[in-house]
């Protein structure tokens, strides 16, 4: 019984996801092995081999897996499943784009968003927005799931000193090709990664009042968070949205200002270790979550946040 894990990367650096990808793997008993599918990601293969617990990398270099086509790397996993047992993909947007593919070819029912593993055929997941857990028990001969990366503890990085096999490399499907790649660059931490989290809603009003929120971000070193509200009114892009529909997130701190707390987003972000919120309305669903509440005006309550810290 082995579990295969899918790294997740840029081809220059390991994504955090896998970390706790390799988390959940490692839950499941077994040997633990990272494919890492890119072209020239010799070092992303090295940063896999060091992580605790793993025991091989398989390394798959090709010009036709540098920009991670889904067609491409589903080829590229389905070529190795026959020697695992389970195959293991962050719930991100590019594992659940993969994810359901490798499942479909090897006739598989694809677990997804896994909280917990209970035994290597068994595990946990979310369903109705997070309001109840889902048992699941597969008889699939290999497992194919997703996981949510808030729900595990990351890998460590070092310590590890896994062999590297480099592996065949799967022709181009030739179904897809990579037109252009749009990174929006921040200095701020990356959303589903940072310790902080501060969160706007449409109760901040405008994308000029949303940038009130930026000060206090920049003071505690936080990522920038938003509703779906907020999103879809035009205050804040796409992918600053946390939520079913968004982003998963359980940073450390979350301050959520102006946030109701619709099942959707509370479903997003209620992992979070510590949950403050700052809304004028005393009956707002947030409040039942949050561990510290302030109820007052957002205009005057986050200029006195910031100016405090």
């Amino acid at each position: 019984m082995t579990t295969l894990v899918i790294a997740e990367h840029d081809n220059a650096q390991l994504k955090g996801a896998t970390l706790h990808t390799v988390s959940a793997a490692r839950r499941i008993g077994g040997p633990v092995h990272v494919l890492v599918a890119g072209s020239a990601a010799q070092a992303v293969a090295e940063a896999a081999a060091r992580i605790e617990g793993i025991e091989k990398v398989l390394f798959a270099d090709a010009p036709q897996l540098g920009d991670g086509l889904a067609e491409n790397a589903a080829a590229q996993v389905i070529a190795l499943a026959k020697d695992y047992s389970h195959i293991l993909f962050a719930a991100t947007a590019a594992g659940k784009n993969v994810a359901p593919r490798v499942a479909a070819k090897l006739d598989a029912s694809q677990i997804s968003e896994i909280v917990s593993v209970e035994a290597p055929d068994t595990f946990k997941r979310p369903i109705y927005a997070g309001n109840a857990i889902a048992t699941v028990q597969s008889s699939d001969v290999v497992i194919v799931a997703t996981v949510r990366t808030t729900a595990f503890d990351a890998a460590r990085m070092e310590g590890g000193a896994a062999a590297i096999e480099t592996v065949p490399a799967v022709a181009d499907a030739g179904t897809s090709r990579f037109v252009k790649r749009e990174v929006v660059k921040s200095d701020r931490p990356e959303l589903t990664a940072a310790r902080v989290v501060v969160a706007g809603g449409r109760g901040l009003g405008s994308a000029e009042n949303f940038a009130l929120l930026d000060p206090l971000a920049e003071k505690l070193g936080a990522a920038i968070g938003a509703s779906r509200a907020a999103v879809d009114s035009g205050f804040a892009p796409n992918d600053c949205q946390v939520g079913q529909t968004g982003k998963i997130v359980a940073p450390e701190l979350y301050i959520a200002v102006g946030i109701s707390g619709a099942i959707q987003h509370l479903a997003g972000m209620k992992d979070s270790k510590v949950i403050v919120a700052v809304n004028k309305d005393a009956d707002a669903p947030i409040f039942s979550i949050a561990d510290y509440g302030l109820v007052g005006d957002l205009f005057e309550v986050v200029p006195a946040l910031t100016h405090s810290v």
